[in-house]
């Protein structure tokens, strides 16, 4: 549970400095479009709160998953794919939200950057 809570968090903080510091990274509302499951989204922090709970959700369930199924391609990198991993995650999130804008490769680097090194340190409190 505390490492859910962990990916949860790492998440939503993530997601809003790489939306404060990176070029290329957009949270937005869209007015009269934004809503998650029926629920109408007004804010920007509802909206960083469901994009960040949405990308620890994806890292807590299907991260061990994706991480056993590449486990060759992990070996032959030393360890390098599961930074690509972490990738396609926040790329599907992307994906998954309007809201959230990443334009190219580049900043999507640095948003699983900045999710990741979050991640880490609060996984070391």
């Amino acid at each position: 549970m505390k490492k859910l809570v962990i990916q949860i968090v790492a998440g939503i903080v993530g997601i809003y400095l790489a939306e404060k510091f990176v070029p290329g990274v957009s949270l937005e509302i869209i007015p009269g479009q934004s809503s998650f499951w029926g629920i109408t989204l007004t804010a920007f922090w509802q909206i960083l709160i469901f994009v960040g709970a949405v990308l620890g959700l994806l890292n807590f369930l299907l991260k061990p998953l994706l991480r056993i199924i590449t486990f060759p391609l992990r070996v032959l990198t030393l360890g390098l794919f599961g930074f690509v991993l972490n990738m396609f995650l926040v790329w599907l999130v992307d994906i998954l939200f309007l809201e959230l804008e990443i334009q190219g490769l580049i900043p999507l680097f640095w948003t699983t950057l900045i999710v990741w090194l979050i991640s880490i340190i609060l996984g070391l409190m």
